[in-house]
């Protein structure tokens, strides 16, 4: 293919018998270019049209397409190591990344030389070597891959299946390492194309939002209709290298208050607002689409180009916040072990008001064994309960840090973007997904003009920019913790 016929229209001019016809042709995409060199190439070696079939000979067509400085035979070499790691299963997979961990790493060799001679010489020219020696081959296999259709998705589904192996082969780092690099590059986030998501969207990118989902499960397609109501919103960021394919999305409820509870968004029976009428943004689920890609961020960019977007498309909004689960509570609060989260007696001091109330409430004898019986029930929690719950949760959040930053994932992500928590929502999620959190969710709010601020505060030393209203409550939950600290290391100092 040469050309594609784009239009065709026919004018009259000043002779009313007479018609003009202008046909305007468009040149091949680039995709369409690159298949039609791959096809030339692949006659020009002779390559058979199944392609390459087995680890041991996918890896001598990897060693020929590093080699080949042809563009035809490059191109051919390159679609044909796609269409094998398209058809992987995951046995498959796992032995071709053994060959990239092996076979197609840095030569040890090579790398002490160049170490040698920027340690006898460090020059400019050496310190190149060195960086010329030091990156393994496979990342110009990867390079090489990226430049045929498909090539890029076929990556991204390959580290998926490697972080998956990683926790028992952890040698496969330095794959995992320079994947990473390279995507870090390729989905840059100048590269993102941010796109609303309605009913008119093609079904089969529908589909896919059905599939990706990862908070708020979508119940097929009358339950997606109400997502794509008229007061919701959603927005996707795509990349030209995975064309229909959304990297992350964002569901959007417009109502005229900060939600307390996700039932009221997401249930089937729930009431379709006026847009128009809406003084709030409420982003209530954010799904990640591509395993492949974790740990390359998009969803800083995504929220704060919605935020524009919906401010232009809808001036009388006034509040951007989130309705976020907590996910990584229950499994902190019944952790006893870290001593510098929930330790017993922090427990014991965040809930000391209450211990009495506890044990009648559960029937036990230990206030924490009671605690705990009444946190795992199913909710709604009793007053008392959704209150510590509540207490727990926000401690959660200001005092159990990892790496100087928020241990819980999904308060880490608003609070490095710049967001403040403004409120700790109890009872808000009774699915059972909501039992990681004890039915906790976190309303955190987007404020414009505080982005900046507080993102530079937040990664800079740690700080939670907080609302005025969690004022005494934090001042209770510090004291607490500080105190239950204090003795704790009394304790300890007096055991030895």
């Amino acid at each position: 293919m040469t050309a594609t016929i784009a239009t065709v229209s026919t004018r009259l001019n000043e002779h009313p018998n007479r018609a003009i016809t202008f046909v305007t042709m468009t040149p091949p995409s680039w995709l369409e270019h690159v298949t039609l060199v791959a096809e030339r190439g692949r006659a020009m070696l002779g390559r058979p049209p199944g392609g390459t079939n087995g680890t041991a000979n996918l890896a001598a067509t990897c060693d020929r397409l590093i080699a080949r400085r042809g563009e035809a035979s490059g191109l051919a070499l390159a679609t044909e190591v796609v269409h094998a790691l398209e058809r992987m299963n995951s046995s498959d997979a796992a032995a071709f990344l053994e060959v990239l961990a092996g076979s197609f790493s840095a030569p040890a060799e090579e790398v002490a030389t160049a170490v040698a001679r920027w340690q006898a010489d460090p020059t400019d020219d050496a310190v190149m070597a060195l960086a010329r020696a030091t990156e393994a081959p496979r990342q110009e296999l990867f390079r090489r891959l990226n430049m045929v259709g498909g090539g890029a998705a076929a990556l991204v589904k390959l580290r998926g299946r490697l972080l998956d192996l990683l926790p028992t082969r952890p040698h496969l780092r330095g794959v995992d390492a320079d994947l990473r690099h390279l995507f870090s590059s390729w989905f840059n986030g100048g590269f993102l194309r941010l796109e609303q998501i309605s009913w008119e969207t093609p079904a089969a990118t529908l589909e896919r939002l059905i599939a990706y989902e990862a908070v708020h499960e979508i119940h097929g397609w009358d339950d997606l209709r109400l997502r794509l109501a008229a007061d919701r919103r959603c927005f996707a960021f795509f990349h030209p290298l995975m064309p229909g394919e959304p990297l992350i999305f964002v569901e959007i409820a417009l109502t005229r208050h900060l939600p307390a509870a996700i039932a009221p968004l997401i249930g089937v029976e729930r009431p379709i607002a006026e847009a128009r009428d809406a003084d709030t943004a409420v982003f209530f689920s954010i799904s990640d689409c591509q395993p492949g890609l974790r740990g390359i961020s998009f969803g800083n960019f995504l929220i704060k180009q919605v935020v524009r977007e919906l401010s232009a498309e809808l001036p009388a909004l006034r509040t951007f916040a989130t309705l976020s689960p907590l996910p990584s509570l229950a499994k902190a609060v019944a952790d006893h072990s870290d001593a510098g989260a929930f330790t017993v007696e922090r427990l014991r001091a965040l809930t000391a008001a209450h211990h009495d109330e506890l044990r009648r409430l559960a029937h036990v004898d230990d206030e924490l064994e009671a605690l705990s019986r009444l946190l795992n029930a199913p909710g709604p929690h009793d007053p008392v309960v959704a209150r510590l719950a509540g207490r727990l949760a926000l401690a959660h959040l200001l005092h159990v840090k990892v790496r100087g930053r928020v241990a819980d994932s999904v308060g880490h992500f608003h609070l490095s973007n710049g967001a403040r928590l403004e409120r700790i929502d109890t009872d808000a999620d009774l699915s059972p997904r909501g039992g990681q959190s004890h039915g906790v969710m976190v309303n955190y709010v987007y404020e414009p003009q505080r982005l900046e601020a507080n993102h530079e505060r937040y990664v800079s030393s740690g700080h939670v920019a907080t609302a005025a209203s969690l004022g005494g409550e934090i001042k209770a939950i510090d004291a607490a913790w500080s105190g239950a600290g204090r003795q704790e290391r009394r304790s300890a100092r007096a055991a030895r």
